[in-house]
């Protein structure tokens, strides 16, 4: 007598080495898109202290800069602020504002971000860790290329094949790093010396020396301060630079007013036509001071992830660009009748009643300029460690409420002495200028070159487009920066010199990092011959879990063998830990670990690899370890209930034709009484299986928890790399003596990780390459 049966569902697909949580995520939106218009406002507002302090008080020296020998022919006015007026346009608003903030990273900008976008859709770095399930985080956001784009494809495969591209792409994000630490430490110096220059209106008794010495005390006090952080910078910052920008807004408009309406017509660009016919090269070598007018423009990128791209439109148009307009051009009509004021023209044109507040807020300003290029220099050198360019330093972050607010020690001490060191040695904004400006233009130029790659590569616009952003764009910063390094001698070697230490540093750093870690590749122990190992050295099992950090995400590092053998015993719970960056912003805790079993079960060896974005803080190493474990117990359980839904090839049923075959499908399904029987017998046994299976699912969860209460042991290689004997001096150089130095001298990987000293355990090894 036929009988119905419900028919099973299909058994649950396995999402491998990801757990449960990560399929919850959702999907991050387009930066700043689906954000409310008061949200919008609020940030508009709240980036007025953060990005626009550095361009906010570019007027304290550009005309000085730009006339350092004095004005020659007050019509010369009218050509430098047309210059300086559609310098703002063409840069800062038409290539940032409108095209280059597009380029972001999930919401972040910069020179790391944009070579992270595109080492995300062609394989780039040095390093080969990358791993399938890299693409499957949520924020990944891959997009092979158009098969109907063959120059997306072709672009692609010529990065990936060629090592020089990975080179240069490389040496450009680098040196774009290099410049902007040159910037942060010329920022401060520049800006305050300023901005206190200024005193010497109302006591003209002070000599340029002492105006140095005071500039010093405030440069030593901004950088003492660092390590307390800028938790409330946004609203804290955006009162002061937008009562700083309603100051030069209007007194710019009186002096236009009063002295000279006429200056407007600096709109026609017929004026920078007359200007450079009258003034020949002496124009041409002015334009290393007109450039100064969009320092700080790169920050608007670099700090997009604090806000979005609408509110960086909202508050560059809207706020800084009229009220810096309006400033140049009140300067400007002052200068056509007291040329002679040229050298401080800032502080010559304020009205009388207005001097002393304006100086204050002068200084200020110049105090939340250094400190926002103070910020983002410390926040790029903490993505910069995710590529392997320099030592694993201890990041601090110093807010919990504003992300990216970062503090290093050893940086910040080495920028504030070189900072010091340049204010004292060149005494006047005109030297310190032409440094800056070399910073500013190379680091436009950079970027120009790395966002022609993401419009071919990812973006896949029209070659006419990707041309004229190129030739337009990389012409005009060609032109200034050929004309910046005019004055090369005039300390526009400065930034030359340090970044050329700097980039030696990073290259040398990374280029032993990449070797170390192929080395280790090549000498990895498969994990088929864990058993033998194990068995070869007599290894006992202690109580605990014990964490082994290495580089590799695959395979048994060659340090794991030395270990057993000088000590033979191994913790009950062990696994090989890779502490791993991807070109992302940031990691969902989802999805931050990826599991593996290593050997047999019965071993309880596992490889994990925790994945971070270059923005992500590590956590609390006790957070840290809770966290670890509570993941370790659910791959356990995952691959538990994996093991019992997994299909097997010989449960099929044969039945006779005048039976109804099963049906994969919800629909009720008539078997006979015998099939009823057969399959009744065979899901009694999967039931007793799978309370089996669950039980000792729940014993392993317990014995985690029992060996965790018993301590965790943080084990770390600790190699010394040497060159090999027949290597080229050069080589030897690199490795033996650069390597080493910084190895030893900055701080140790331990404790950039807050690994507490009495659960460390270091294992000696040398490698050499």
């Amino acid at each position: 007598m036929p009988v119905e049966v419900k028919e099973t569902p299909a058994p649950l697909k396995r999402h491998d080495s990801l757990f449960g949580d990560a399929e919850k995520v959702s999907h991050s939106k387009h930066h700043g898109s689906q954000v409310s218009w008061m949200r919008t406002l609020s940030l508009a507002f709240q980036s007025i202290g953060i990005i626009y302090g550095d361009i906010g008080t570019s007027p304290l020296y550009v005309y000085s800069s730009t006339f350092p020998n004095g004005i020659k022919n007050t019509d010369d006015l009218l050509g430098v602020l047309s210059l300086i007026l559609y310098t703002l346009i063409i840069i800062p608003m038409l290539k940032y504002v409108f095209i280059v903030l597009y380029a972001n990273d999930n919401g972040d900008g910069g020179t790391f971000a944009l070579y992270s976008l595109i080492s995300r859709y062609a394989k780039i770095r040095m390093i080969p860790d990358q791993q399938a399930e890299d693409a499957e985080v949520s924020n990944y956001h891959i997009e092979a290329p158009n098969s109907q784009l063959k120059r997306a494809q072709w672009v692609k495969e010529k990065l990936e094949s060629s090592k020089a591209a990975k080179i240069v792409l490389f040496t450009l994000t680098i040196l774009g790093t290099s410049m902007v630490i040159g910037d942060g430490t010329l920022t401060p110096a520049i800006s305050v010396l300023s901005a206190v220059s200024g005193i010497r209106e109302k006591a003209p008794s002070l000599t340029q020396t002492q105006v140095v010495l005071i500039s010093v005390a405030i440069l030593f006090m901004i950088f003492s301060v660092q390590r307390f952080g800028t938790d409330k910078v946004g609203y804290t910052f955006a009162p002061v630079i937008s009562v700083w920008f309603i100051l030069i807004a209007g007194i710019g408009l009186y002096n236009l007013v009063i002295h000279d309406i006429g200056v407007l017509r600096a709109f026609n660009p017929m004026y920078i036509v007359q200007y450079f016919t009258r003034n020949g090269k002496d124009g041409w070598v002015s334009l290393g001071g007109i450039v100064l007018c969009v320092t700080g423009t790169e920050g608007m990128f670099a700090d997009l992830g604090h806000f979005n791209i609408r509110a960086v439109q909202i508050s560059f148009n809207g706020i800084l660009f009229p009220s810096v307009a309006l400033c140049y051009m009140g300067q400007a009509a002052y200068l056509r009748k007291f040329p002679e004021h040229v050298p401080d023209t800032f502080y010559k044109s304020i009205p009388a009643p207005m001097f002393w507040p304006t100086f204050i807020v002068a200084i200020l300003a110049a105090i939340i300029a250094s400190q926002a290029m103070l910020s983002g220099a410390f926040a790029i050198l903490s993505k910069a460690q995710s590529l392997g360019c320099m030592p694993r330093v201890r990041v601090i972050h110093t807010s919990r409420k504003y992300e990216g607010q970062v503090y290093i020690p050893e940086v910040n001490f080495m920028m504030g002495l070189a900072s010091i060191i340049v204010t004292i040695a060149f005494k006047t904004t005109n030297h310190i200028g032409n440094a800056y400006g070399i910073c500013v233009v190379t680091t436009f130029s950079i970027t120009t070159h790395l966002m022609t790659v993401v419009m071919l590569l990812i973006w896949k616009k029209h070659v006419i487009f990707i041309a004229l952003f190129y030739v337009v764009f990389g012409s005009i910063e060609l032109i200034y920066l050929s004309s910046i390094l005019s004055k090369f001698i005039d300390g526009g070697y400065l930034p030359f010199c340090f970044a050329l230490i700097v980039m030696s540093l990073m290259a040398a750093w990374h280029y032993v990092h990449v070797q170390r870690y192929w080395y280790e590749l090549e000498h990895i122990v498969p994990i088929s011959e864990m058993t033998t190992l194990l068995e070869n050295n007599d290894v006992r099992r202690v109580p605990g879990v014990g964490l082994l950090y290495t580089e590799l995400v695959q395979g048994i590092p060659p340090v794991f063998p030395r270990l057993v053998k000088k000590i033979p015993s191994v913790h009950s719970i062990f696994m090989f830990m890779s502490i791993k960056h991807l070109p992302i912003v940031r990691v969902v805790p989802a999805e931050r670990f990826l599991f593996r079993q290593v050997g047999p079960k019965e071993h309880r060896m596992f490889r994990c690899v925790a994945r971070y974005g270059y923005s992500d803080s590590l956590e609390d190493p006790k957070e840290f370890a809770a966290f670890l474990m509570d993941r370790l117990k659910m791959f356990i359980q995952e691959e538990s209930a994996f093991a019992q839904n997994k299909p097997e090839s010989n449960n099929s049923i044969e039945v006779s034709e005048d039976q109804t075959r099963p049906r994969r499908s919800t629909q009720t399904a008539v078997y006979s009484e015998e099939v009823i029987e057969t399959r009744l017998s065979n899901h009694s046994g999967r039931i007793t299986s799978s309370r089996a299976l669950n039980q000792t699912v729940e014993e392993e969860k317990q014995l985690i928890d029992k060996e965790m209460a018993q301590g965790m042991v943080y084990l770390m290689g600790e190699a010394n790399v040497t060159a090999k004997a027949n290597s080229s001096i050069l080589k030897k150089i690199v490795v033996n003596y650069v390597y080493t130095f910084l190895r030893k001298n900055l701080t140790q990987g331990h404790k950039a990780l807050a690994i507490p000293k009495d659960q460390l355990l270091k294992v000696g090894i040398t490698y050499e390459i």
